[in-house]
């Protein structure tokens, strides 16, 4: 399969990346922009989600929702989009023949928003609120519990979507004022795979996203390192427990941050790797434990999510963490690697016929920094030793880098709050 992938800097300073991939039968456009609640304050929290909302209220080319969405539809496309706590972005499948007219929306959605019934769209945002809380209106989201955690006092505690008191205080200056900083072509970038030559989708870009102003990109200052171990136990009376084991390590971009890769692959990738096997399959312990690697352009965070019936969830914490210690303390088999290596080369290999996946390797990346080819990253991942993925274990699974989270009735805590903190495995 031949792929042609190019970069260019359009007049007005944003970046196209274009994927050539002349077996598509779709297009896909995706526009990434470094803006997520951890680029907001206590009095704004929720306002890039929703800015987010109110961009598919219409722009100054189709001035409501129903045209907006009707001219995406004619051109097979659907649009959507995410926020997250470091970025947004909105994105569409369309049919080859519409990659221009799905350009143009996507432009004039963002650089012309109508930001239109923001009363009505602030009640949405509360409805989807209640996902993360219980009957009570207290949290109960293990990533954001995770996070408050973690990071108390700095932007990255934020709660993507707010608080229903932050949320009602926004106002539409507020809105404006944090448009205007934050979508501007230096701070996004636009990816396009299709069937359709480059030059052609550079030209089409060029003209849909002609007043998206310059501007400057967004800078991020980084959470103070915090110590554990800590828990933090949520009471709620449930028939499992819910929980989460966070270690605070590397940012996406550091060297290690591939070794890291390789390390959740050996402790969860298949009902044969080492945490389903020890807690699942061979004890019986839990339905699933299941792992989680984020990476910011200044941290990174290791976690384990699990749920067992709340009598046994310090059983499963201290297979997890007996299993996570047998990395750190013992040697590593090489045929371990083997397949972590084997399985990291398959996916690298599979990302390459998804054109979701290559644009979020190729164009999201490039908001943060100068993303890896796949071959520099094939490179990289053979060269790495036994002896480094067990260091990296040492310095990452250890008590001052752990942070639980957990979500369960009220009388378990005391016994998993034991498995926790006066764990001596790690």
């Amino acid at each position: 399969m031949n792929i042609q992938a190019r970069k260019t800097l359009l007049p007005n300073g944003l970046t196209l990346v274009s994927l050539h991939m002349p077996h598509l039968q779709s297009a896909l456009l995706s526009v990434y922009v470094r803006v997520g609640s951890r680029h907001e304050t206590v009095h704004n929290n929720g306002v890039s989600h929703l800015l987010e909302h109110l961009f598919f209220r219409g722009s100054s080319r189709f001035p409501n929702a129903r045209k907006m969405n009707l001219a995406i539809e004619w051109v097979g496309g659907s649009l959507n989009a995410v926020t997250m706590r470091d970025l947004s972005y909105y994105y569409t499948a369309c049919h080859p023949t519409g990659v221009e007219t799905a350009l143009r929306i996507l432009g004039k959605m963002l650089s012309t928003p109508q930001l239109a019934k923001l009363s009505v769209e602030k009640q949405i945002v509360l409805e989807e609120m209640l996902d993360e809380v219980d009957d009570k209106g207290e949290d109960i989201d293990l990533d954001n519990l995770s996070k408050m955690q973690l990071f108390k006092g700095h932007p990255l505690a934020f709660k993507i979507a707010g608080t229903p008191q932050s949320l009602v205080h926004i106002s539409k200056k507020q809105l404006l004022s944090h448009y205007k900083r934050h979508y501007v072509a230096a701070n996004m970038v636009l990816g396009v795979a299709s069937p359709l030559p480059c030059e052609k989708i550079i030209h089409a870009a060029q003209k849909a996203f002609l007043h998206i102003p310059r501007g400057e990109r967004v800078e991020e200052s980084p959470p103070p390192p915090p110590v554990g171990p800590r828990l933090l136990y949520v009471p709620r009376n449930e028939s499992q427990l819910l929980f989460r084991l966070s270690f605070l390590t590397v940012p996406e971009n550091h060297e290690h941050h591939l070794h890291l890769h390789l390390l959740q692959r050996i402790l969860d990738d298949g009902l044969s790797s080492w945490l389903p096997f020890e807690v699942v399959e061979k004890r019986g312990l839990a339905y699933s434990v299941d792992t989680l690697l984020e990476g910011f352009s200044d941290v990174g965070i290791f976690n384990i999510d699990s749920a067992a019936t709340p009598n046994r969830a310090p059983q499963v914490v201290e297979c997890i963490l007996k299993t996570v210690a047998k990395l750190c303390h013992s040697k590593l088999p090489i045929e371990e690697l083997r397949r972590a290596k084997r399985r990291k080369h398959m996916q690298l290999d599979f990302a390459k016929d998804s054109p979701g996946e290559l644009l979020s390797r190729l164009a999201a990346t490039e908001l943060f920094h100068h993303p890896e080819s796949f071959e520099e990253r094939a490179q990289r991942i053979r060269k790495i030793k036994t002896r480094e993925l067990v260091s990296l274990a040492r310095e990452v699974f250890c008590k001052k880098n752990l942070w639980a989270v957990a979500v369960g009735p009220k009388k378990y805590r005391a016994a998993f709050a034991k498995a926790i903190l006066h764990n001596p495995l790690l």
